[in-house]
């Protein structure tokens, strides 16, 4: 891990230099993509730089699940895979965790799910959970994985998500972190946090669906480990995806980036 007085890159410059190197990359693959089946689901996929298949350490894990929501895009891709790239390419910038430059796309039914230590989940107030993929995600938990959730709002969604994560983890308290919670001060300190919005901020409104007061919950295991993390009523992912766009506030991404380092170090150390 890099210490913080050798972090010579801030993530406002980093941020600053997204939409290109993105871009180069792009020109680099020659329109190659490794998740091409999965495109259609995705909100806005692009093309892949040419390290796509380099074997690394870690790679940035979406959960695909169903939804009742499913439109014009699944619920399960929303921001991807803009949001992943970003976001990884801020870890392989920032520290010294061997990251992959592109997403894993990890599927509920599969038991691929047990190779990655770190699942994101976006919009988990919709998810529809069979009881195979109930006891798939228990499993994965008792093993040691690491959830995060995201880009849910309201006091529906929530309802929703907290259905399906006690039929996982009977029993699994969710909890307010506090502010000296270990996952805020892996490599970045956050002692102050504020809501991340969605892209809609540049319009004016903060928040989403009712969700106005923002909330970092987990759910901890019998030794104090947070297994899920738990971003209700921000929009992290969203963050990601619009780094690069002069319209976001740089001061949303550059959190929303400093908050996913902190999860992932968390998960990969604790």
């Amino acid at each position: 891990m890099v210490p913080r007085r050798a972090l010579k890159l801030t993530l406002g410059m980093l941020l600053a230099t997204m939409s290109l190197a993105v871009w180069s990359a792009a020109q680099s693959a020659g329109g190659h993509r490794r998740w091409s089946t999965y495109e259609p689901e995705m909100q806005a996929p692009v093309e892949d730089p040419p390290d796509a298949y380099e074997k690394t350490e870690f790679a940035f894990a979406r959960l695909r699940y169903r939804s009742y929501r499913d439109r014009f895009y699944a619920r399960w891709a929303i921001d991807s895979n803009r949001a992943e790239r970003h976001l990884s390419q801020a870890v392989r910038r920032l520290t010294r965790l061997h990251t992959r430059s592109v997403e894993e796309i990890v599927d509920i039914d599969s038991d691929e799910v047990y190779e990655w230590p770190w699942l994101y989940a976006v919009s988990v107030g919709d998810w529809v959970l069979s009881d195979s993929q109930v006891a798939r995600l228990r499993a994965y938990f008792d093993r040691g994985g690491f959830l995060m959730v995201d880009d849910f709002h309201g006091e529906s969604e929530w309802a929703s998500f907290a259905a399906g994560i006690s039929r996982i983890l009977p029993g699994g308290s969710v909890v307010e972190l506090n502010d000296d919670d270990p996952i805020f001060h892996v490599l970045y300190d956050l002692d102050q946090r504020f809501q991340i919005p969605g892209f809609n901020v540049v319009n004016g409104v903060g928040y989403e669906r009712g969700g106005v007061v923002p909330h970092w919950r987990g759910i901890v295991d019998a030794k104090g480990r947070i297994q899920v993390m738990i971003c209700f009523n921000n929009d992290l992912g969203d963050a990601w995806e619009w780094a690069d766009h002069p319209d976001y506030p740089e001061r949303f991404a550059s959190l929303a980036h400093r908050m996913g380092i902190n999860y992932i170090l968390y998960a990969m150390t604790h």
